[in-house]
């Protein structure tokens, strides 16, 4: 049985050996992650998940490449992925995100792209990619793998694949194959392709800018978690009020209307919940207000204003509320000190 929060040590070396290619120190990125190099010689060996995220993160930060220097002189480089988040989180569903992002990634020569089509009531993401690269099963598997995972998150439920075909022979028989895709995996066949139900494609996105900003500051752990949860009631309510980022909220009786419930009923299932509708509204105009931070061009003053407040004490007073910190201890902590405002000495 895989452990799902250890990688096997093999794709750690392929991982290194990729990051040679660019240039990088191997012994100086072993000693940065904490990587024994002992296990590089046990084939059974496993590290964990964490460990396995932060090794890829050193590497694209010293390689310059998101490819994590497997494209042979190809690189993707760092923040190719959040723009391309960018311009397909405001698609109406999954089937224009995913055909948007196939036409961001046709901008640039990667040696490797990617088709959606659409067979009645199936679905097929295809990948090819240069048969000329070295590590090209890695390349493959990673792109099938973290476009599954991506589509998951963009619609608020796992998207289940039905098979995976790789046009190559596995390097052995194991159990890892199921930790990526969890569903039936064909080796030597002619195309690479995710097999998944074509309804998905269908889906509305639930998440927008703000969820994106939250997501890209560790998307790649998100994505390796899977943790794409199905959309429940107090993500429902974000959907329909969250346009606004918080200088209006619709009242209470609007939004018992948009979700055909009473009063009373609407109450009780967020109570249920653990919840409330005030504090679905605090979360929005938190996720709005660290949003807005970091965008330098804008002052602690004017995002008090976008955020619904008259005075902006009683922004910094909610935002201590919300993250114990002062907005601009916040924006120079997490967003820098280019983005420290000089009218904010709170």
């Amino acid at each position: 049985m895989i452990q799902r929060r250890t990688i096997n040590v093999r794709r750690v070396v392929k991982v290194l050996q990729g990051a040679a290619r660019g240039g990088v120190s191997i012994p100086d990125l072993l000693d940065q992650c904490g990587i024994e190099r002992r296990l590089l010689e046990e084939p059974e060996a496993r590290i964990e998940r964490d460990t396995f995220i932060r090794l890829m993160l050193r590497v694209m930060e010293q390689t310059q490449d998101e490819f994590l220097g497997f494209g042979q002189g190809r690189k993707s480089k760092p923040g190719t992925f959040s723009m391309m988040a960018h311009a397909v989180i405001n698609c109406p569903n999954l089937q224009a995100a995913v055909e948007r992002g196939i036409d961001f990634y046709a901008l640039f020569d990667l040696s490797m792209d990617s088709t959606l089509v659409r067979d009645g009531d199936q679905a097929r993401l295809i990948t090819r990619v240069d048969p000329r690269l070295d590590f090209r099963d890695v390349i493959i598997e990673a792109m099938l793998f973290l476009s599954l995972r991506f589509m998951s998150w963009l619609v608020g439920k796992p998207v289940e694949p039905d098979a995976v075909y790789l046009d190559y022979e596995p390097v052995r028989e194991d159990d890892e194959y199921r930790f990526m895709f969890d569903c039936p995996t064909y080796h030597d066949s002619e195309v690479n392709q995710v097999v998944f139900p074509a309804h998905y494609l269908d889906l509305p996105l639930v998440q927008n800018e703000l969820s994106l900003s939250k997501f890209l500051r560790d998307s790649l752990a998100r994505l390796f978690d899977g943790k794409v949860h199905n959309v429940g009631l107090p993500a429902r309510i974000r959907a329909i009020i969250s346009d606004e980022y918080g200088n209006h909220f619709p009242d209470f009786g609007e939004i018992c209307e948009k979700l055909g419930m009473t009063p009373q009923t609407l109450r009780r299932r967020l109570k249920e919940g653990n919840t409330s509708y005030q504090e679905i509204k605090d979360s929005i105009r938190k996720d709005a207000s660290v949003y807005y931070l970091s965008k330098p061009e804008l002052s602690i003053d004017e995002i008090a204003l976008l955020m619904g407040f008259s005075e902006a004490s009683s922004f910094h007073r909610a935002f201590k509320k919300w993250t114990h910190q002062t907005p601009s201890a916040y924006r120079r902590l997490y967003f820098g000190d280019a983005h420290g405002d000089l009218n904010d000495r709170r």
